[in-house]
Protein backbone atom coordinates (compact mmCIF):
# COMPACT_ATOMS: atom_id res chain seq x y z
CA UNK A 1 0.00 0.00 0.00
CA UNK A 2 2.50 2.28 1.13
CA UNK A 3 4.49 1.99 -2.40
CA UNK A 4 1.30 2.19 -4.14
CA UNK A 5 1.29 5.63 -2.01
CA UNK A 6 4.81 7.18 -3.08
CA UNK A 7 3.97 6.43 -6.86
CA UNK A 8 0.74 8.17 -6.65
CA UNK A 9 2.59 10.97 -4.69
CA UNK A 10 5.90 10.92 -7.46
CA UNK A 11 2.78 10.82 -10.63
CA UNK A 12 0.99 14.12 -9.23
CA UNK A 13 4.46 15.69 -8.50
CA UNK A 14 5.49 15.30 -11.96
CA UNK A 15 2.27 16.95 -13.16
CA UNK A 16 3.24 19.58 -11.41
CA UNK A 17 6.36 20.40 -12.14
CA UNK A 18 5.65 22.05 -15.87
CA UNK A 19 7.74 25.41 -17.09
CA UNK A 20 6.08 28.29 -18.10
CA UNK A 21 7.39 27.23 -21.50
CA UNK A 22 5.54 23.57 -21.16
CA UNK A 23 2.38 24.97 -20.39
CA UNK A 24 2.81 27.16 -23.64
CA UNK A 25 3.24 24.34 -25.82
CA UNK A 26 0.73 22.19 -24.89
CA UNK A 27 -1.75 25.76 -25.38
CA UNK A 28 -3.80 25.33 -21.66
CA UNK A 29 -2.37 28.04 -20.28
CA UNK A 30 -5.38 30.82 -18.98
CA UNK A 31 -2.90 33.75 -19.46
CA UNK A 32 -2.63 33.48 -23.33
CA UNK A 33 -4.69 34.83 -25.94
CA UNK A 34 -6.54 32.51 -28.57
CA UNK A 35 -4.85 31.75 -31.81
CA UNK A 36 -4.37 34.20 -34.76
CA UNK A 37 -4.11 32.22 -38.04
CA UNK A 38 -2.27 34.15 -40.37
CA UNK A 39 -2.37 32.39 -43.64
CA UNK A 40 -6.63 31.84 -43.19
CA UNK A 41 -9.22 33.83 -45.43
CA UNK A 42 -9.62 36.38 -43.21
CA UNK A 43 -5.16 36.69 -42.63
CA UNK A 44 -3.59 36.34 -46.07
CA UNK A 45 -3.99 39.98 -47.92
CA UNK A 46 -2.37 41.24 -44.67
CA UNK A 47 1.37 39.61 -45.93
CA UNK A 48 2.96 42.88 -47.69
CA UNK A 49 6.34 44.07 -48.34
CA UNK A 50 8.60 45.54 -45.89
CA UNK A 51 8.23 49.13 -45.97
CA UNK A 52 5.00 47.94 -48.94
CA UNK A 53 1.48 48.06 -49.21
CA UNK A 54 1.40 44.88 -50.88
CA UNK A 55 2.80 41.19 -51.80
CA UNK A 56 6.02 41.34 -53.98
CA UNK A 57 5.55 39.69 -57.13
CA UNK A 58 8.06 36.56 -56.17
CA UNK A 59 6.00 35.58 -52.85
CA UNK A 60 2.50 34.01 -53.80
CA UNK A 61 -0.63 32.16 -51.32
CA UNK A 62 -1.84 29.32 -52.79
CA UNK A 63 -3.65 26.31 -50.77
CA UNK A 64 -2.79 28.34 -47.57
CA UNK A 65 1.01 27.85 -48.46
CA UNK A 66 3.36 31.07 -48.79
CA UNK A 67 5.66 30.63 -51.15
CA UNK A 68 8.87 32.76 -52.22
CA UNK A 69 10.60 32.07 -55.89
CA UNK A 70 12.91 34.40 -56.88
CA UNK A 71 13.07 35.70 -60.43
CA UNK A 72 16.54 35.51 -61.12
CA UNK A 73 15.97 36.80 -64.49
CA UNK A 74 14.82 39.83 -63.66
CA UNK A 75 14.92 40.69 -59.79
CA UNK A 76 16.36 38.31 -57.11
CA UNK A 77 15.71 38.44 -53.32
CA UNK A 78 18.91 40.48 -52.87
CA UNK A 79 19.49 39.77 -49.47
CA UNK A 80 16.26 40.62 -47.98
CA UNK A 81 14.90 43.44 -50.21
CA UNK A 82 11.60 41.50 -51.12
CA UNK A 83 11.08 40.51 -47.40
CA UNK A 84 7.94 40.67 -45.46
CA UNK A 85 5.70 41.54 -43.26
CA UNK A 86 2.37 40.63 -41.34
CA UNK A 87 1.21 44.28 -41.42
CA UNK A 88 -2.45 44.03 -39.79
CA UNK A 89 -0.71 44.24 -35.68
CA UNK A 90 1.80 44.41 -33.49
CA UNK A 91 3.13 41.86 -31.60
CA UNK A 92 4.99 42.22 -27.79
CA UNK A 93 4.57 39.01 -25.60
CA UNK A 94 3.71 35.89 -28.17
CA UNK A 95 3.98 32.52 -29.30
CA UNK A 96 4.63 32.30 -32.97
CA UNK A 97 4.29 29.14 -34.86
CA UNK A 98 5.36 28.08 -38.31
CA UNK A 99 5.83 25.49 -40.90
CA UNK A 100 8.40 26.31 -43.38
CA UNK A 101 10.45 24.24 -45.58
CA UNK A 102 14.01 25.65 -47.66
CA UNK A 103 14.94 24.46 -51.59
CA UNK A 104 18.71 22.86 -51.12
CA UNK A 105 21.18 25.73 -49.88
CA UNK A 106 18.05 27.86 -49.34
CA UNK A 107 18.46 30.66 -46.64
CA UNK A 108 15.86 32.55 -44.98
CA UNK A 109 15.08 34.06 -41.46
CA UNK A 110 11.87 34.70 -38.84
CA UNK A 111 12.30 38.72 -38.09
CA UNK A 112 9.95 39.96 -35.17
CA UNK A 113 9.75 43.03 -33.06
CA UNK A 114 10.04 44.78 -36.91
CA UNK A 115 10.12 48.38 -36.80
CA UNK A 116 10.27 49.97 -39.96
CA UNK A 117 12.44 53.13 -39.43
CA UNK A 118 14.99 50.86 -39.65
CA UNK A 119 16.61 47.96 -42.10
CA UNK A 120 14.77 44.51 -41.15
CA UNK A 121 17.50 42.55 -40.33
CA UNK A 122 19.55 45.23 -38.71
CA UNK A 123 16.97 46.19 -35.89
CA UNK A 124 14.76 42.76 -35.88
CA UNK A 125 16.03 39.82 -33.88
CA UNK A 126 16.03 36.25 -36.05
CA UNK A 127 15.15 32.72 -36.23
CA UNK A 128 17.28 31.75 -38.86
CA UNK A 129 16.44 28.98 -41.64
CA UNK A 130 18.87 27.87 -43.65
CA UNK A 131 19.92 24.28 -45.33
CA UNK A 132 23.13 24.13 -43.03
CA UNK A 133 25.00 21.16 -45.00
CA UNK A 134 23.66 22.42 -48.83
CA UNK A 135 24.40 25.84 -48.18
CA UNK A 136 27.59 25.45 -47.23
CA UNK A 137 28.68 22.58 -50.09
CA UNK A 138 27.12 25.23 -52.78
CA UNK A 139 28.99 28.36 -51.20
CA UNK A 140 32.01 26.03 -50.07
CA UNK A 141 32.02 28.00 -46.96
CA UNK A 142 31.20 26.81 -43.29
CA UNK A 143 28.38 28.17 -40.88
CA UNK A 144 29.25 29.65 -37.07
CA UNK A 145 26.57 27.76 -35.23
CA UNK A 146 25.45 30.69 -34.54
CA UNK A 147 24.20 31.38 -38.21
CA UNK A 148 23.09 27.75 -38.18
CA UNK A 149 19.02 26.54 -38.31
CA UNK A 150 17.29 27.40 -35.26
CA UNK A 151 19.62 30.24 -33.86
CA UNK A 152 18.89 33.45 -32.85
CA UNK A 153 21.19 34.93 -35.71
CA UNK A 154 24.46 35.72 -34.24
CA UNK A 155 23.66 35.88 -30.69
CA UNK A 156 22.47 32.76 -29.48
CA UNK A 157 23.47 29.05 -31.07
CA UNK A 158 20.79 26.13 -30.71
CA UNK A 159 21.72 22.85 -28.65
CA UNK A 160 22.94 20.46 -31.17
CA UNK A 161 22.51 18.00 -29.20
CA UNK A 162 18.74 17.66 -29.33
CA UNK A 163 18.59 19.69 -32.51
CA UNK A 164 16.46 17.83 -35.72
CA UNK A 165 16.37 19.47 -38.65
CA UNK A 166 14.57 18.26 -41.75
CA UNK A 167 16.65 17.90 -44.90
CA UNK A 168 15.95 20.61 -47.93
CA UNK A 169 12.85 19.87 -49.47
CA UNK A 170 10.96 18.64 -46.37
CA UNK A 171 8.51 20.36 -43.65
CA UNK A 172 10.05 21.16 -40.17
CA UNK A 173 7.75 23.10 -37.55
CA UNK A 174 9.25 25.99 -35.78
CA UNK A 175 7.92 27.77 -32.48
CA UNK A 176 9.06 31.33 -30.91
CA UNK A 177 8.31 32.10 -27.30
CA UNK A 178 8.81 35.74 -26.67
CA UNK A 179 8.05 37.25 -23.23
CA UNK A 180 10.19 39.96 -21.82
CA UNK A 181 11.80 37.90 -18.72
CA UNK A 182 12.13 34.68 -21.31
CA UNK A 183 12.63 33.58 -24.44
CA UNK A 184 12.69 29.99 -26.47
CA UNK A 185 13.32 28.57 -29.58
CA UNK A 186 11.29 25.34 -31.22
CA UNK A 187 12.63 23.04 -33.65
CA UNK A 188 10.51 19.81 -34.73
CA UNK A 189 9.23 19.67 -31.14
CA UNK A 190 12.49 20.22 -29.52
CA UNK A 191 13.26 23.29 -27.81
CA UNK A 192 17.00 24.13 -28.78
CA UNK A 193 17.52 27.49 -27.29
CA UNK A 194 16.69 30.06 -24.47
CA UNK A 195 17.91 33.56 -23.22
CA UNK A 196 16.76 36.03 -21.43
CA UNK A 197 16.07 39.30 -23.31
CA UNK A 198 18.14 42.46 -22.51
CA UNK A 199 19.93 40.80 -19.86
CA UNK A 200 23.71 41.17 -19.08
CA UNK A 201 24.63 38.10 -20.80
CA UNK A 202 22.05 39.71 -24.07
CA UNK A 203 24.14 43.08 -23.91
CA UNK A 204 27.42 41.37 -23.95
CA UNK A 205 26.65 39.28 -27.03
CA UNK A 206 25.26 42.19 -28.58
CA UNK A 207 28.21 44.38 -28.14
CA UNK A 208 30.76 42.21 -28.79
CA UNK A 209 29.43 40.61 -31.88
CA UNK A 210 28.18 41.18 -35.43
CA UNK A 211 25.77 43.89 -33.84
CA UNK A 212 28.25 46.21 -32.06
CA UNK A 213 28.24 48.64 -34.75
CA UNK A 214 24.36 48.67 -34.89
CA UNK A 215 22.97 49.89 -31.78
CA UNK A 216 18.90 50.03 -33.16
CA UNK A 217 19.37 46.28 -32.78
CA UNK A 218 16.90 44.88 -30.79
CA UNK A 219 16.03 47.80 -28.98
CA UNK A 220 11.99 47.37 -29.24
CA UNK A 221 10.07 45.73 -27.11
CA UNK A 222 7.48 44.89 -29.60
CA UNK A 223 6.93 44.92 -33.93
CA UNK A 224 6.02 43.30 -36.62
CA UNK A 225 6.44 39.51 -37.39
CA UNK A 226 8.36 39.36 -40.77
CA UNK A 227 9.81 36.53 -43.31
CA UNK A 228 12.59 36.94 -45.01
CA UNK A 229 13.46 36.73 -48.68
CA UNK A 230 16.98 35.51 -50.15
CA UNK A 231 17.84 34.23 -53.71
CA UNK A 232 16.33 31.07 -53.09
CA UNK A 233 12.63 29.35 -52.71
CA UNK A 234 11.19 29.09 -49.72
CA UNK A 235 7.48 27.77 -48.41
CA UNK A 236 5.94 28.17 -44.88
CA UNK A 237 2.17 26.94 -43.99
CA UNK A 238 0.23 26.90 -40.66
CA UNK A 239 1.76 30.07 -39.22
CA UNK A 240 -0.21 31.26 -36.55
CA UNK A 241 0.38 33.16 -33.51
CA UNK A 242 -1.45 34.45 -30.20
CA UNK A 243 0.03 37.18 -27.36
CA UNK A 244 1.29 35.91 -24.15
Amino acid sequence: MKVILILIMGILLMGSCKTKSDVFVQNDASDVSEWNYLLDETSIKSWRAFRGEKLPDQWSIKNSTLAFVPDHENDSGNGGRNSIVYGNEEYENFELYIEWKLSEGGSSGIFYHINEKYWISDVAPEYQLVDDLGWERINKMKLKEVQKTGADYAMHSPDRSVKIVMPAGEWNTSRIIFTTDHAEHWLNGNKILEFVPWSADWKKRKQSGKWKDHPEYGIYTKGYIGLQAHDTPIWFKNIKIRKL
